[in-house]
């Protein structure tokens, strides 16, 4: 075999494993939910494969992709960069793809054909809840927490791009739970609150036990949609899930202190001094008062004398007390209203979590995934 024909077949070899690494994966839900398929070679008709307007979420690894509106790569067509793309709606796209295909990137591309960047997967985490106090973000995993000084502190957390997986013991052991993307105001209900010492990403196409996940995102039901991940996609078919229980959560406990006076009982070793003084003036003065002429002076010492005596045994005998002010505190409830209700509702027999901003009624809005709706 000649060099020319053996430096043939090694480039063939290097594009074959690059076309083979680069895949295109569509998600039916934003945020990466709902049923998926992925492809490594182009597709000219999503009807074919039971996916035409479908897809809402994309992940891009390796290369470029085209999509396109249309099928056989007609309509409007954008072409995406490696990346997550947590939404198809800032592209104009959503729920309309309908042909995708790989592009070359040694060909030049204007820059009118990209679509928005692809949005970078970051956890942040808070020292307080509802998301106040000191931060920490990263879109790296972090082992330890203890390394940055930020160990046993988070209290609220943001998820943005893709799912994290967080643990209350270095190096992922322990207690862990995984995170959607969302905005988490309190890490109590999942009992991880002051907790966390290690996080690291999650595929978006791994899968989990139920159990593994953390309660879903606060569902801001305030009228905003813009807001939150909650509002209704186009065409979704919507259901009403029954609601199991309510706990409302609210803030951490508050320290009320007060003084209020306190008998402390007096030490018995020894004469009481101080007694012995006061006693001995007034029983001066009472013998001053009896006594006559020389008598009087007689009289005088002796009242002192007794009066010192009987002062100085004055809390010697029976102990005695003396009353100070003592400052007294301790925790009670916060009375203000509740930071969120932790809802737990029941849709086609299965368990459903979420949190939201305000107390639900007796059913709660999800589409046909159990995901809550606004």
């Amino acid at each position: 075999m000649n060099a020319i024909l053996k430096s043939a077949l090694a480039v063939s070899a290097i594009s074959l494993a690059t076309h083979a690494a680069a895949q295109v994966t569509f998600y039916q839900g934003e945020d990466f939910e709902g049923p998926s398929f992925t492809t490594q070679q182009e597709v000219r008709n999503f009807e074919r494969i039971g996916f035409n307007d479908r897809a809402s979420s994309v992940v891009v690894q390796r290369n470029l992709w085209e999509v396109c509106e249309d099928a056989r790569f007609n309509g409007r067509c954008v072409v995406l960069r490696p990346g997550r793309y947590d939404s198809l709606r800032a592209m104009g796209l959503n729920d309309r793809v309908s042909s995708v295909r790989m592009v070359n990137g040694n060909g030049r591309i204007n820059d009118d054909r990209y679509a928005p960047a692809p949005v970078t997967s970051q956890v942040t985490f808070y020292e307080r809840e509802n998301f106040e106090g000191r931060t920490l973000s990263t879109e790296n995993p972090i082992g330890n927490f203890e390394r940055i000084g930020f160990n046993d502190r988070a209290s609220s957390i943001i998820v943005v791009g893709g799912p994290w997986e967080v643990c209350d013991d270095a190096r992922f052991g322990g207690r862990c739970a995984v995170l959607r993307p969302g905005r988490y105001p309190s890490l109590r209900s999942m009992g991880l609150n002051d907790r966390i010492s290690s996080v690291r990403t999650v595929s978006a196409n791994a899968r989990f036990p139920d159990d593994r996940y953390a309660p879903a995102p606060v569902a801001a039901y305030d009228n905003q949609p813009q807001n939150n991940g909650y509002q209704r996609r186009d065409n979704e078919r919507l259901y009403e899930a029954n609601v199991t229980s309510v706990r409302a959560v609210v803030g951490t406990p508050e320290q009320r202190c007060w003084i209020e006076s306190e008998q402390v009982p007096q030490q018995r070793s020894g004469a009481n001094v101080p007694g012995a003084i006061a006693g001995a003036v007034i029983g001066g003065i009472l013998g001053h008062q009896v006594g006559e002429g020389r008598g009087k002076d007689f009289a005088t010492a002796g009242g002192a004398i007794a009066g010192g005596a009987i002062g100085a045994n004055v809390g010697r005998d029976n102990g005695g007390v003396a009353t100070q002010n003592v400052q007294r505190c301790a925790n009670v409830p916060n009375q203000a209203r509740a930071d969120y209700w932790d809802v737990t509702y029941d849709f086609r027999g299965q368990a459903h979590r979420v949190q939201m901003t305000t107390q639900p009624g007796r059913t709660v809005t999800v589409n046909e995934q159990g995901e809550p709706r606004s």
